[in-house]
């Protein structure tokens, strides 16, 4: 168990999103920041085509270099196996579930699931529905020199998204910006966004900004108008806002 949810609190509109601090404790938060990759293995979002300012060594974009990463070493590797784990996946919507949040999702081990749908065969009814979960990381990095994400909502497929954050006491300046915001359209017309359209940062109005500090996990569920953003950051060349990028997502 890595995570501790124990004093997340979450706000509600225009969509739920909320933030667990301390996540972790200390010694083992302190473990993960002093083993966080080199930005040289990374691969930025202009080499992709994407839109924003980010560095990210990913399972998507560059998988043999983080699986190389990964799998050599071993907190990186113990932390995998977490995160892949069901204790992980579901635990997490267990707790948004203890805060009001059910996103209706349940696991159902292997061996009921086929008496389920064995029963309901039996009696002319269509068997009870199943969507299988998984979960993944992704390393992020923003350089602090004007690193940004542009507001969207995240893919669709996308469930839950946590942003842990990777930094040292005393590492960052609240002046550098690099918090995580919550966004709405200036322009009703575009709030349903399910497919993830990316706007600009002047058709936005900035609602609620988690500022950028150690050891916290801002999380949110995945809706048709989870704006979000990191508007472009005012910090000196060479510093970056590192963080991991957790998602839940569906499988089908």
């Amino acid at each position: 168990m890595f995570f501790d949810y124990d004093r997340a609190e979450f706000r509600y509109t225009p969509f739920p999103i909320g933030i667990a601090k301390p996540v972790m404790p200390d010694a083992r938060y302190g473990e993960l920041v002093a083993n966080f990759p080199p930005v040289e293995l990374f691969e930025s979002f202009e080499q992709m085509g994407k839109k924003g300012r980010k560095f990210t060594l990913s399972p998507k974009e560059n998988a043999k270099r983080y699986n190389d990463f990964v799998q050599g070493n071993p907190l990186w590797r113990d932390f995998h196996t977490w995160i892949k784990s069901r204790e992980f996946v579901y635990g997490a919507l267990e707790m948004l579930a203890g805060h009001g949040i059910d996103l209706g999702y349940r696991y159902v081990p292997p061996g009921l699931r086929a008496v389920r749908k064995a029963k309901s065969v039996l009696r002319g009814k269509r068997a009870p529905g199943y969507v299988p979960l998984e979960a993944r990381f992704e390393f992020s990095a923003l350089p602090a020199d004007g690193g940004n994400l542009p507001p969207h909502t995240d893919a669709p497929t996308k469930i839950v998204t946590m942003i842990l954050s990777i930094l040292e006491d005393g590492e960052w300046d609240d002046a550098f910006g690099g918090g995580t915001d919550v966004n709405w359209p200036k322009d009703e017309t575009k709030s349903f966004n399910q497919m993830n359209r990316v706007a600009t940062f002047d058709e936005m109005e900035v609602l609620h900004t988690y500022p950028f500090t150690p050891n916290q996990c801002v999380l949110f569920v995945k809706t048709f108008n989870s704006w979000h953003s990191v508007a472009p950051m005012r910090g000196p060349a060479g510093k970056l806002r590192r963080t991991l990028t957790i998602n839940i997502e569906a499988l089908a």
